[in-house]
């Protein structure tokens, strides 16, 4: 019988260690030397004196000119920042997502891109009894969801190289784009009118429409979808209520983002160079 390993067997003590050196830094401790790092953690002088010179280099704590100690980096910070956007996105998205449904009584979705796949974050369900199945915490190429052709159309073409390498592309249904040139032609329409659609490309009988999101930094950041089966999904109410429904929705989340704002101070920027 194979023995289960604990997690801990797995820890590398090093990288423990620089985790309990951050973790010593706190309001009322903003600085800390070595000796007293040394002393706190219970680790020998040129240990901590390591673990600080490669957390210095690599942005997550600074040294003092002055005295000497070390203060959280602005590393720290960007990381923080990150976390904080997400909160307040998933915060300022709920009642987005609860607008959606009220008006169409779908059932509607907020996600992202990580890596190559389009993440599903959070959802707000249909009362329909017949309705799509959650995907909220499932993963999928974005180049088959309405969702992640919606962030795709908006990001820089190298990018789009970066997530897809080769020119043909994984099938998952008879409608799904076969190849990039494909895609990157999709992409450009999808720019132009504004949503994406997926029409059975992910799995049979589920259809979805979506639209992009924007931050104050005019950037893509996520995306929101409606989905629902093809029974309810017609071309016709695609096109006159529920791409309308969800245009509109990621317009108001990209404002309430500071989409707007954005926007025209990067086109003030751009005349000032002019």
């Amino acid at each position: 019988m194979v023995r289960k390993r604990e997690k801990s067997e797995y820890l590398i003590q090093s990288v423990s260690n620089a985790c309990d050196i951050l973790e010593s830094f706190s309001l009322d401790e903003e600085e800390l030397g070595i000796n007293e790092l040394a002393k706190r953690l219970e680790l020998n002088k040129n240990q901590v004196q390591r673990l600080l010179a490669t957390l210095e280099f690599r942005g997550f704590v600074e040294r003092s000119r002055l005295t000497g100690g070390y203060k959280l980096g602005l590393k720290i910070f960007e990381l923080g920042q990150v976390y904080t956007r997400r909160l307040q996105i998933f915060k300022k998205a709920k009642p987005i997502l609860e607008m959606v449904v009220k008006e169409c009584n779908e059932t509607a979705y907020l996600g992202d891109l990580r890596g190559e796949y389009v993440v599903y974050l959070m959802s707000e369900e249909t009362s329909k009894p017949v309705r799509a199945v959650s995907r909220v915490g499932s993963r999928f190429m974005p180049h088959s969801t309405a969702l992640g052709k919606a962030i795709l159309a908006f990001l820089p073409e190298e990018e789009i190289d970066k997530i897809y390498p080769e020119e043909e592309l994984k099938v998952f249904t008879s409608n799904t784009i076969k190849t990039k040139s494909q895609l990157k032609k999709e992409l450009k329409e999808i720019r132009e009118r504004g949503y994406a659609l997926d029409m059975e490309e992910t799995e049979y009988g589920v259809r979805c429409i979506g639209a992009p999101i924007f931050n104050y930094t005019t950037k893509v950041i996520a995306g929101i979808s409606i989905s629902g089966p093809v029974t309810r999904f017609t071309e016709e109410r695609i096109e006159n209520e529920l791409a309308p429904t969800i245009v509109e929705a990621a317009k108001k989340l990209s404002q309430i983002l500071g989409f707007d704002i954005g926007a025209k101070i990067k086109e003030k920027v751009g005349e000032e160079l002019l």
